[in-house]
């Protein structure tokens, strides 16, 4: 599996939807364009919610990685 660079971390285990994708959104914002952004998460449904709400804001969607038994990681690069 290749190590992905990124430019900072979003921990939100413990979180659900809509705010996994709420909180990284709100980070990305902060964040300079080309940066990438790794989230974990351990809430199912944002494994595949997260991403998709990614692409549609425009944002680009390196990886999805399951990272233990209930625990992903999203990378994201900053496009606009």
């Amino acid at each position: 599996m290749e190590v992905l660079k990124y430019d900072k971390e979003l921990d939100i285990r413990g979180e659900v939807c809509p705010f996994t994708f709420v909180k990284s959104k709100l980070l990305l914002e902060q964040m300079e364009k080309g940066q990438v952004l790794r989230v974990i998460i351990d809430y199912p449904p944002s494994a595949e919610s997260v991403p998709k709400s990614m692409r549609e804001e425009g944002q680009e969607v390196l990886a999805v990685n399951k990272i233990g038994e209930r625990e992903w990681e999203i990378i994201v690069r900053k496009l606009r």
